[in-house]
């Protein structure tokens, strides 16, 4: 049952009163069965509902104390995985509540008008793209008393500057994942930041970034983008682009070339004369024309503390920052499954609390989709309760009589997005997380009936497929 899953999930949990992390498993389990309903709707009692609003208002619950608990779960996992390498995949996004304008505490987003919180993930994921659980998370606002000021950020320190949680990020996962584990930073442009490549080193960690600065490098060419244009291709690769809001997705074929370059410190700090150059590998990897006219082709400037040998390792640096893009699946499953932005908790605080709490659910959501398409052979009972893969396999095959052996995770998790909305054409290629959380929902309902009406069904010798 989801509620074993959640006490093996938190079985640390440690808010200072037991009462409390009872109260947590409580709430997770019920958002977990149906991610898309209002709090009330979840709880499915005024005294549980209650019970919630009293947790998110609580002054000694902290938004780090609820999702610790699930951080430690994740290192745990990571230490008994066979993997050495782990990439951690970082992102920011942004929470907007405008249309609850009465909310106490929020800061200000992309400008004055925008107001809601920032979130930055640290999500762990391993070399074959199966989410692994978050290793950092960071919640907060922006402070009202600087805006408008104007500073010269580039005379600050990077302390000082929102920039440090992308360190903060390098510093907590190696406390975290063992020395004999390679631990590999994926991120966007805005990581593009000289004290993180710094920064990796300090810790033993790797960087695998996209570039958005024009730097200098020790090249003839002097700068970065002129330096790896005139480089030859040295060969070709075939991407999967996942979906976003304005992009269907695609397979793309990227032109490859590669350099091995030192980038400079930049000029402009008053601590310049104390940096030093940073040894790295550099791939561009260029798409040549879309399909589609409403689409720019693909080009990714990568920079990696890592060396590279041969295409083939390129090529595997390529495929680890394709699965970026899953750490937007997580903000995704957050915003539009778990329906973050229309929480009506009235504070910041609360939302703080709520938001940790909503985290633990998306990432099993996430984590069963991406298990079910890596690894489709493994059996569904590693993810569902034998009740719940009986009563799956029997709704879906409108039958009252199960199979003696589970399903595949894969069929199981296609059956649930079945439930969820997804026809399952072939045209139509592996379900996604929406029709996922929304199969789920059907399934926990139909597992309970399972359990009240048929708890000693016989079983066939059969098996499923």
């Amino acid at each position: 049952m989801i509620e074993d899953w959640v006490k093996e999930e938190l079985k640390d949990v440690d808010i200072g009163d037991k009462r409390l992390d009872k109260r947590l498993m409580m709430l997770v389990s019920a958002m977990a069965k149906n991610p898309e309903a209002s709090i009330p709707l979840a709880c499915e009692s005024h005294a549980a509902t209650k019970a919630a609003y009293r947790f998110f208002d609580d002054v000694h619950v902290k938004a780090e104390d609820i999702c610790s608990s699930h951080i430690q779960s994740t290192a745990e996992r990571v230490k008994n995985s066979d993997d050495d390498v782990l990439l951690v995949i970082q992102d920011t996004t942004d929470f907007g509540f405008m249309h609850h304008p009465g909310v106490e505490g929020l800061g200000h987003l992309n400008n004055t008008y925008l107001k809601g919180l920032k979130m930055h993930s640290g999500l762990a994921v391993n070399q074959d793209g199966v989410p692994q659980g978050l290793l950092h998370l960071l919640i907060w606002t922006r402070d009202k008393k600087k805006i408008g000021k104007s500073v010269n950020r580039r005379q600050k320190k990077t302390e000082e500057k929102e920039s440090i949680r992308w360190l903060d990020v390098v510093k907590s996962a190696r406390e975290l994942v063992p020395d004999s584990v390679d631990v590999v930073h994926v991120a966007d442009r805005e990581a593009d930041i000289f004290d993180l490549f710094v920064c990796a080193q300090k810790y033993n960690s790797k960087i695998l970034i996209r570039a958005v600065h024009n730097r200098c490098v020790a090249h003839e060419d002097r700068y970065l983008w002129d330096a790896i244009q005139k480089s030859p291709i040295r060969g070709y690769t075939m991407v999967d682009i996942g979906r976003a809001n304005d992009r269907k997705p695609r397979t793309a074929r990227l032109s490859i070339r590669y350099e091995t370059m030192c980038i400079s410190p930049p000029k402009n700090r008053p601590d310049s004369s104390s940096l030093y150059s940073v040894p790295v590998s550099i791939i561009l990897a260029k798409e040549g024309k879309t399909l589609s006219h409403n689409e720019k082709p693909l080009c990714w400037l990568l920079i990696t503390t890592m060396p590279i040998e041969n295409l083939d390792g390129a090529l595997r640096y390529i495929e680890w920052y394709s699965f970026r893009w899953l750490v937007e699946r997580f903000h995704y499953v957050l915003k539009s499954g778990c329906k973050i932005e229309d929480l009506q908790l009235e504070k910041m605080e609360r939302l703080r609390r709520a938001i940790a709490t909503y985290c633990i659910v998306a990432w099993r959501i996430l984590q069963i989709t991406y298990e079910a398409r890596k690894n489709p052979e493994i059996l569904a009972d590693t993810v569902l309760e034998k009740h719940e893969w009986k009563a799956l396999y029997c709704i879906t095959h409108k039958t009252t009589v199960p199979p003696r052996k589970p399903p595949t995770l894969h069929e199981a998790v296609r059956w649930i997005a079945q439930l969820g909305g997804f026809l399952g054409r072939k045209s139509d290629g592996e379900p996604g997380v929406k029709t996922i959380w929304r199969g789920f929902r059907k399934l926990y309902n139909y597992a309970e009936m399972w359990q009240l009406f048929q708890p000693n069904v016989p079983l066939e010798g059969g098996t499923c497929g």
